[in-house]
């Protein structure tokens, strides 16, 4: 389990719309890391990434991606 000390805010629509289209994950595994990520007040790549459901190179890409915005 990921847990920050500080409050994380729900993850922007634009991330999640980045990691839907560009990175290719489903719906379904998108509304899971959301929740868990949620919940364990933890960033969604990082939850997306411990669930096995981004591998290190996405994982990288949405970092890339977060620096760009």
């Amino acid at each position: 389990m990921v847990i920050t000390t500080s409050p994380q805010p729900v993850p922007q629509s634009a991330l999640v719309e980045f990691i839907r289209r560009d990175i290719g994950l489903s719906e379904d595994a998108l509304a899971l890391g959301v929740r868990q990520a949620v919940q364990e007040q933890a960033p969604l790549p990082v939850t997306l990434w411990r669930f096995g459901l981004l591998s290190l190179g996405q994982l990288n890409q949405v970092f890339d991606w977060q620096e760009r915005q």
